[in-house]
C-alpha cells in the first residue's frame, strides 16, 4: 500500500525530486533534506509501514544488507571512517514521519559526537523483571 497523503511514499515512488543514492523494486534510498553529517542517507520502502513493527518480514529483512551495501560505498566514495544505522519508532524515540525509514549516518574522525549515551546499571533483580515483562509480550 502507498499512502497518498505521506511524504516518504511520495518521495521514494518518485512524485517529489530526491537525490537518489540507489532504488531498486522494494526501495529507495536518497540523502536526508537535513542532514546530520555529509552523505547522511534515509533507506525507503516504496510500501507504506508506518514502523518497523508494521513492516512486512520480507521488505524487513532486505534492509540491513541494503544498509552494509550503502554504508560500504560511503567509507569508499566518501572516506567515512564508519556510519551509524538509526531506525526510531513513535514520537519518545524521535520518530517525526510515520513511514517507516533506516538513516545511514556517515561518521568521520574528530566529528561532532551523536547517537550515543552514558550507559547506566541494572541489577539482577531488575533485569529478571524486564525480561518477564518482555517475554510476556512475546
Amino acid at each position: 500500500m502507498v499512502k497518498d497523503d505521506c511524504i516518504f511514499c511520495k518521495i521514494a515512488n518518485g512524485g517529489i525530486p530526491a537525490s537518489t543514492l540507489y532504488e531498486d523494486d522494494n526501495f529507495r534510498v536518497v540523502l536526508d533534506a537535513g542532514p546530520a553529517s555529509k552523505g547522511h542517507a534515509l533507506i525507503l520502502p516504496k510500501q507504506h509501514y508506518e514502523d518497523v513493527c508494521e513492516l512486512d518480514e520480507a521488505v524487513g529483512s532486505k534492509v540491513l544488507g541494503l544498509a552494509a551495501k550503502i554504508g560500504r560505498a560511503m567509507k569508499s566514495g566518501l572516506g567515512c571512517a564508519g556510519f551509524n544505522l538509526v531506525q526510531n519508532n513513535g514520537e519518545a524515540a524521535g520518530q517525526t514521519v510515520y513511514h517507516f525509514h533506516m538513516h545511514i549516518i556517515p561518521r568521520y574522525e574528530n566529528g561532532p559526537a551523536m547517537v550515543s549515551w552514558e550507559p547506566g546499571t541494572i541489577d539482577a533483580e531488575d533485569a529478571e523483571k524486564i525480561v518477564q515483562a518482555i517475554k510476556a509480550g512475546l
